[in-house]
């Protein structure tokens, strides 16, 4: 196989709200933050341990527009994209970033929804399922 693949697929806790910058009336970029966590158990402690990583993701356009509209610190989202590498000298210092940008996205839980008044759904707990996605309950078949 001569191809090469760049893709990436996270879920995730936003740790920040998103950080929107509008270039004109159409361009637009938005970055945030997510946390993934794994948990285990210390053999020789029984301690649990959990390690967080951190992930800066880029959205842009009509998808930074969604999140900007309908995402908070704290939501779990699901996201799908390609790693990048960025560079730039900073007071005479080289920095460099690594960022996750998104070109598919589903909302798993939505905080800033749960939090209207209006909403028909105020007495529900927070779903961590997607709305696209409907879970069957047992139906007395014999398999």
């Amino acid at each position: 196989m001569a191809g090469t693949i760049n893709k990436v697929i996270l879920i995730g806790n936003l740790g920040d709200d998103i950080k929107m910058h509008y270039f004109d009336d159409q361009n637009c970029v938005g970055r945030f933050p997510i946390a993934t966590s794994e948990s285990y158990t210390n053999k020789q402690t029984g301690e649990k341990i959990t390690n967080t990583d951190w992930h800066n993701i880029v959205v842009r356009n009509g998808l930074a527009k969604v999140c900007e509209k309908y995402l908070i610190k704290g939501d779990k989202v699901y996201v799908e994209g390609k790693l990048k590498n960025r560079q730039w000298e900073q007071d005479g210092v080289k920095r460099y970033a690594t960022e996750v940008h998104v070109n598919e996205m589903t909302m798993l839980s939505n905080k800033k929804n749960n939090e209207n008044p209006m909403s028909p759904q105020q007495n529900q707990q927070p779903s961590t399922t997607p709305k696209s996605v409907v879970q069957e309950e047992d139906d007395d078949l014999p398999f």
